[in-house]
């Protein structure tokens, strides 16, 4: 089940991109560590209700922000459809031991619908460029990849950005 997380949700939330962040350093993968994505950015994020959950067996396992909010980081991508209204996607995190159910896509799924609900010209993100699985990922969902933005606190190497037009 998927829903919008509750600010009781923040500490099992924290603990599964802990989590994320450990299994993607055991695999060479630096895309976040002890510093990203911290306790503050994502209470901010669940009292903005931006986040949402997916509950498997009354358990959180997976969880996405979704927002309607360009950040400034993404000023000089050249976008494939204007900047008026789009969904962006940050943070999809799914605990390890659940990776590979399906729960990645399912949550990608719920958002790309609430994007066409809402009109959205488009879904945007960004992924780590040294993080194939996530990358094959998005491209299997008709993501096109359109620019890069590099985050000098977390990796020398950038994060590409991707879109997939919805109209």
């Amino acid at each position: 089940m998927i829903r919008k997380a509750e600010p009781q949700d923040i500490t099992r939330i924290k603990k599964i991109t802990e989590a994320c962040a450990r299994h993607m350093i055991s695999q060479g993968i630096f895309q976040w560590n002890e510093h990203y994505p911290d306790l503050a950015i994502l209470t901010q994020d669940v009292h903005e209700k931006t986040v949402y959950v997916f509950e498997q067996a009354g358990e959180i396992v997976g969880t996405v922000m979704f927002s309607y909010n360009m950040d400034a980081f993404y000023s000089d991508i050249a976008w494939l459809t204007p900047n008026q209204k789009q969904l962006y996607v940050h943070r999809l995190a799914v605990h390890p031991t659940q990776q590979g159910n399906g729960i990645a896509r399912k949550l990608m799924d719920y958002g790309e619908a609430m994007a066409k609900k809402n009109n959205c010209l488009s879904v945007r993100l960004d992924t780590f460029s040294r993080n194939p699985r996530n990358n094959r990922f998005y491209q299997a969902r008709k993501y096109q990849q359109v620019g890069e933005v590099y985050f000098a606190q977390k990796s020398p190497y950038p994060f590409y950005c991707y879109e997939k037009v919805l109209v």
